[in-house]
Parts: C-alpha cells; sequence; structure tokens
C-alpha cells in the first residue's frame, strides 16, 4: 500500500494529480545532453515515482535530446491509467548544448509528433508551449505559437494546453486565445516575482507549477534557509519543497533526481508541516 504523498490531489485541468510530482530533466545526461551515465537507475527512479503514488510527470523530447522520453517509455509503458505525461515544446537543442528557439507554427507541429512517437502516445494529456529563452522570461506576442497549439489540441493530439517561462502578459494573451490549465514558471522562496501571478491562477482554477525550487538564492537568503532548516531537523530542499505546498492549493512540484532514494527523500520531507510562525519567516527570505 502507497503512503499518501504531501499535499495531497491537484488538478490539471479535468486530470487529477499527486501534487507532488516528478521532473524527468535530470534523467538525461550532464547539461541535459545525451545519455544517463546509468539508464537502469534512470529506469528505476520513474518506477519508484510510479510506486509512490506519483502521477504527474514532466518531461521533454529535447532533454537529451530524445532520451528522457525514451527511457520513460521504457520504463513505464503500457502507462497506468492515473499516471498523467506533461511535457513542453518551443525549444530545440543545439551541438554546444543550448536551448534555440523553435516556435513557429511547423516547428511545434514537428516537436508535438516528436513527443507522440518517442512517448508511444496517440494524444498528449498537457502540453506547455516555452516561452523566453534560457535567461527566462522574453516579453512579446505569443499568439501565432500558441494558436498553433490549438489547432493541435482540435485535432486531437493534444488534450489541455499551458505555458512555460512565461511572463504574466503572456499568460493572460493565451487565455484569451484558448483555456489553459497551467502555468510552468521559475518560483521559489528567493524568487518571488510571481506572487500575483499566483494568486490570480488560483481564483482560475489553473495550476501553478514551479521549477528550479532552489535555485536563484544569494548566499545570505541560503544561509537563512539553511539555519531554518536546522532548528526544524529537516534539509534545506525539504523546507523549500514543503513551503510552496503550502504557499498556495493550486501549486503542484515537481522536483526531479537522478536517484530513487533522493526521490523518495524529496517525497518525505515535502510533507514536513510548517508552522505559521515558520512560514512568516521563510516569507522574509523572499522579500
Amino acid at each position: 500500500m502507497t503512503t499518501p504523498l504531501p499535499g495531497g490531489t491537484g488538478k490539471l485541468g479535468d486530470l487529477a494529480v499527486s501534487r507532488f510530482g516528478y521532473g524527468a530533466m535530470q534523467l538525461a545526461g550532464p547539461w541535459v545532453m545525451g545519455p544517463p551515465a546509468d539508464r537502469d537507475a534512470a529506469i528505476a527512479v520513474l518506477r519508484e515515482a510510479v510506486e509512490l503514488g506519483i502521477t504527474h510527470i514532466d518531461t521533454s523530447d529535447a532533454y537529451g535530446p530524445r532520451i528522457t522520453n525514451s527511457i520513460i517509455r521504457e520504463a513505464l509503458h503500457p502507462y497506468p491509467k492515473s499516471l498523467h505525461i506533461v511535457t513542453k515544446v518551443g525549444a530545440n537543442r543545439d551541438a554546444q548544448g543550448g536551448w534555440p528557439t523553435a516556435r513557429r507554427p511547423e516547428d511545434l507541429r514537428r516537436q508535438v509528433q516528436e513527443n507522440l512517437q518517442a512517448l508511444g502516445l496517440e494524444r498528449l494529456d498537457l502540453v506547455n508551449l516555452r516561452l523566453g529563452n534560457a535567461d527566462g522570461p522574453v516579453p512579446g506576442p505569443i499568439t501565432e505559437s500558441f494558436e498553433a497549439l490549438v489547432e493541435l489540441q482540435k485535432e486531437g493530439l493534444v488534450q489541455h494546453l499551458g505555458v512555460s517561462n512565461a511572463t504574466a502578459e503572456q499568460v493572460a494573451e493565451a487565455i484569451t486565445i484558448a483555456p489553459i490549465v497551467c502555468v510552468q514558471n521559475m518560483y521559489n522562496l528567493a524568487f518571488r516575482h510571481d506572487d500575483e501571478l499566483i494568486d490570480m491562477l488560483a481564483r482560475e482554477g489553473i495550476a501553478y507549477v514551479p521549477f528550479f525550487p532552489l535555485g536563484g538564492f544569494s548566499p545570505l537568503q541560503s544561509d537563512a534557509l539553511s539555519a531554518i532548516a536546522s532548528r526544524l531537523d529537516a534539509t534545506p530542499m525539504s523546507v523549500a519543497l514543503a513551503w510552496l505546498l503550502q504557499r498556495s492549493p493550486n501549486i503542484l512540484l515537481i522536483p526531479g533526481t537522478s536517484s530513487a532514494a533522493h526521490l523518495r527523500e524529496n517525497a518525505a520531507g515535502a510533507g514536513l508541516s510548517l508552522s505559521t510562525g515558520d512560514v512568516a519567516e521563510l516569507d522574509k527570505i523572499g522579500r
């Protein structure tokens, strides 16, 4: 019998998913390029995730490229009915490991087809349009690209849509074109630019999926988090994940790891119960 995951169940549109999910980026090689050093270990992580009760796996055929999705298929296909795989399109990989944008309609159609083929699916549960660049969100119109995904949705190749690495204005633009079920942006204790956006999305029933839960910390902020974690007899990662779950009910987690043991530690740590005083002290880190 699986132990209930921290945070319980969340929603991606009409899809019920575990609020504690798994991000598969780290299953590829260094810098998300090439195969992992130990493919069997990568397969074991995915199977452990499903065994734990995780029903939300985040991936992209750009990871590797074409590595992570093949591992997911080998490990988990045919997929449990409860499992929902979320992918993203909008960027390619170059030989130097960069992430050049690829958001023309023909680029997006090709990438959706590549994800379908690699994962062994006839329809993708959710596709996020990756915006901006490797440095973060970049303002600008998204209508042409997002409408291309809407067309693929109408063709039955995609069930739900979302945006990633997006500005608040781009989120609003997407919503005027078609319903979205999630926004996937960088957000954590130290990087809280999306506070207002998260609250708006919660009111609209739209999920927010933060990436880099420990990214962008200054040394001073890291010291503050470590001090709180030490007082709570927990790891900084556990405190950061628990804070995110308590921040808003529409937040879904996708921490990544290439270790089954670390995955179990993350799942247990995210269940840390933070008091009102703990949360107030942690809130000071990003403000």
